[in-house]
This record gives C-alpha cells, structure tokens and sequence, in this order.
C-alpha cells in the first residue's frame, strides 16, 4: 500500500470508525496494520489501552519511553501490569545516559531548556523505535490539551511518517476512569494524589482545585507539549 492509498483509506476509516467503540478500532488497526505499536506512559488512559489490547490484541508490542526520569510509582505500576497480564513491556531508552547529558549540557537541562531534554530523552527515542512500525496506538484525548482537540480516531502522522490510532480520543476524563473502576485496572497512584497527568518527575507536580489537568506539566513554562503528537 503506497502512501496515496493509505491517506485515502485513512480518510475514509476516519470517519467510519468515529463512533466505533475502541476495542472496534483496536482491533481493525492490527488487523490492517499487524506491524503495529502501542505507546505506554503509564497513565490512566495508558492503561485502560494496555487493558483493551490485551484483550484484543494480546501479541502486539508496547513501549515505553524510559527518560530515565520517571517517577518511582511509574516503575512499579509497569512492574504491577507486566506480571498481571504476564507481558513485557518493551523498554526504549535515550542514546545518552542521564550523566552524559549533564556533561554535555549542564545540570538540570530540564530547567534551562526543556524542550532540548524532551527531544533527547523522548523524542528521538520514539522516532528511532516508531521507524520500526507501520502503525501505532496512542492514548491522546480531544479534551487533554487544545493541540490535541482535532485528533481523528484515525489519521496519518506526517511527523513520524506512520498510521496514527487515538481510539479514546473522544472519552471524557470520567470514561476513562469507569472504565478503570468497571475492569479493576491497575493505575498509577499518584493520580490519587492529584497528578491527572504524569510525566517525568522533574518537570511534573500536583494540581491543584481549579487548576487545568494539565497544569503540572512543565509549570511556570509556557510548554505545553513533549513534542511526541504535536
């Protein structure tokens, strides 16, 4: 299939698959795309996807980005699902290690330029790992962040040069979490602790009453994204 194809197959199951359940996408995405990918941060909605492929689609891979930075909650609620499914995670690593970065860049880059220490530890990791695959499944919701609010269920992902799935990408924050509840999936605790969305630990911290959801993320910043969707 030549990339003229798949934009029109795209454009097409875009829309056929708006109002398909996500378990229904799921299962089209690696039927259509058997080389295809999940990418796991270990959030609520990354884990409900991990629930549902599981489910669906027990043989693909999931990766995970490991910046080296992440909390300590982040590593056991992966070691939690790993033996709870009995899978593995697939592990994807920065080229160069926490000292060499400060080596290279000085101490604490995610305060000086955080933008440089997300495309090292998160960016260029998932170029290298997604150039790999044909497709890949992401956990991004409409109503997340405004750059996400015109995600399609489907679509084609011109950054990366794959078929991009977003099959919650119209759930609200209460879908995903009656779903968690409704299926008893493991979480990570600190959304307990008023951390609606977790990143690394140095550039992330909890909300409080009022904030946006994703106001911990890179705060006192005017970044609002890691560069991985936008």
């Amino acid at each position: 299939m030549n990339l003229l194809e798949k934009e029109d197959l795209i454009k097409v199951k875009a829309e056929e698959l708006e109002n398909a359940t996500p378990e229904e996408i799921i299962r089209w995405a690696v039927e259509t795309f058997p080389n295809i990918t999940f990418a796991c941060s270990f959030g609520a909605e990354d884990v409900v996807l991990v629930d549902m492929i599981q489910k669906v689609s027990p043989s693909t891979d999931v990766f995970y980005l490991d910046t080296d930075y992440h909390f300590k909650e982040t590593y056991e609620t992966r070691d939690i699902m790993a033996e709870k499914y009995g899978m593995e995670f697939v592990r994807v690593s920065p080229q160069i290690t926490v000292e060499e970065q400060a080596l290279q860049y000085g101490e604490a880059l995610w305060n000086s330029d955080p933008n440089q220490c997300c495309a090292i530890r998160k960016v260029e990791p998932l170029t290298r790992i997604l150039s790999q695959y044909d497709a890949w499944i992401t956990g991004i919701r409409r109503d997340q962040a405004p750059t996400r609010a015109n995600s399609k269920k489907v679509e084609y992902d011109n950054k990366f040069g794959l078929v991009k799935f977003n099959p919650i990408a119209s759930w609200t924050t209460e879908d995903v979490w009656n779903y968690i509840r409704e299926n008893e999936v493991v979480y990570n605790p600190l959304h307990d602790r008023n951390f609606p969305s977790i990143g690394c630990e140095q550039c992330t911290r909890a909300v409080m009453p009022g904030e946006d959801p994703r106001a911990g993320r890179w705060s006192g910043s005017d970044k609002t994204e890691c560069g991985l969707h936008k």
